[in-house]
C-alpha cells in the first residue's frame, strides 16, 4: 500500500512538473511574439516618422525654391535715340516680365543734334569734348531699385561706345547684388568694348558680356537671346 501510494505521489510531481513546464514555454512564446510586435510597430512609427520629415523637408525646399523664383525681379533700363533701343527694350520686358525705366536726358536731343554727319551737331561735339558728355538725366532713381536682381541696360552705340547719357544713370547707382545685361542696337557696329567700359564705371554688380541687335531687330531674336542666358 506504501508502495502504491508513492508510486501515484511520483506520477502527480511528475505531472505537474510537464504541466508547469508547457505552461512557462507558452508564456515565453507570447512574451517573445509580443516583444516582435512591439519591436515592428516601434520600426514602423520610426519610419513612418522619417518618411514625414523627408516629405516635409522636400516640401519646404519646394516652396522655398518657388518663393525665390517669384521674387526674383527683373527692369529694362535704356535710352533711346531713335526708337530701335526703345523696341528692344520692349521686347525683353515682354519675354522677362520686367519693368521698364527710360533714361530721358533734361535737354532732349533733336534729330539734328542726333546727325553725326554734320560737324556742328550736338552729338558731335560731344564727341570730340569727352567733358561733354555728362548728359543730366530727368530721372536717375528707380523706386525700389534694391529689389531688382537683375538689370538690362540698353543703348545705341555711339562712335563705338554706349551712348553717353547712360552714364549719369551707371555712376549713380550701386548694382551691388545685381546681374547686369548689356544690350545695345546699331545699324553696324558692335558691341565692342561698351558694356566692358560702364562695368568699369559702375565697379559693382555681376556683368554679364550683353548683345548688340539690329535697328529693326524682332521679337523673335530678342526672344531667344533671352532663352540663351537661362537667367
Amino acid at each position: 500500500m506504501k508502495k502504491f501510494t508513492v508510486l501515484f505521489l511520483s506520477l502527480s510531481m511528475i505531472f505537474s512538473l510537464v504541466a508547469c513546464g508547457s505552461q512557462n514555454s507558452e508564456n515565453s512564446a507570447q512574451t517573445g511574439q509580443t516583444a516582435n510586435e512591439s519591436t515592428t510597430s516601434e520600426d514602423t512609427q520610426e519610419s513612418d516618422l522619417q518618411t514625414e520629415e523627408t516629405q516635409t523637408e522636400s516640401s519646404v525646399e519646394s516652396v522655398a525654391s518657388e518663393q525665390e523664383t517669384q521674387e526674383k525681379k527683373t527692369l529694362v533700363v535704356y535710352y533711346s535715340a531713335s526708337g530701335n533701343t526703345e523696341a528692344a527694350a520692349n521686347y525683353i520686358a515682354a519675354a522677362t516680365d520686367a519693368d521698364v525705366f527710360e533714361l530721358v536726358p533734361a535737354v532732349p536731343y533733336t534729330d539734328d543734334d542726333l546727325d553725326w554727319t554734320d560737324d556742328e551737331s550736338r552729338v558731335v561735339y560731344e564727341y570730340e569734348n569727352p567733358e561733354e558728355r555728362a548728359v543730366e538725366l530727368v530721372e536717375s532713381t528707380v523706386p525700389d531699385w534694391e529689389s531688382y536682381d537683375v538689370v538690362f541696360i540698353g543703348y545705341p552705340i555711339w562712335w563705338g561706345i554706349a551712348a553717353w547719357p547712360v552714364n549719369e544713370f551707371i555712376e549713380g547707382n550701386d548694382f551691388t547684388g545685381k546681374t547686369v545685361v548689356p544690350f545695345c542696337t546699331s545699324a553696324s557696329s558692335g558691341l565692342g568694348e561698351s558694356g566692358e567700359l560702364l562695368a568699369e564705371a559702375a565697379g559693382t554688380g555681376e556683368w554679364l558680356e550683353g548683345e548688340r541687335f539690329t535697328s529693326r531687330v524682332s521679337e523673335e531674336t530678342v526672344q531667344e537671346w533671352i532663352e540663351s542666358l537661362g537667367l
